[in-house]
């Protein structure tokens, strides 16, 4: 049911465009090119087998997973409501 101005369904459409989002930016940080033989952050040797995996690798496992837990968000704020500003 809308409510105001916005059509049936606008809430979901606020959903999928934020997912859409979210991927489009996670693809557009995936490596590409050549690897790396060490690692760019430490300079340990980045191994073969995650070089075959991950091709574009230049980081090891575990330099890369702290990078995963950074908190990050799409940038896009499409909620409507003032609290959802004030971050």
């Amino acid at each position: 049911m809308a409510s105001g101005w916005a059509p049936d369904g606008a809430v979901q459409d606020q959903i999928d465009d934020n997912i859409t989002d979210a991927v489009r930016l996670a693809r557009a940080r995936l490596p590409d090119g050549p690897g790396e033989t060490h690692c760019q952050d430490c300079g340990n040797e980045i191994p073969e087998a995650r070089r075959q995996a991950m091709p574009g690798a230049r980081t090891c496992v575990a330099c890369q997973s702290a990078h995963d837990r950074r908190p990050e968000s799409s940038g896009y704020n499409r909620r409507g409501s003032k609290d959802s500003q004030l971050k």
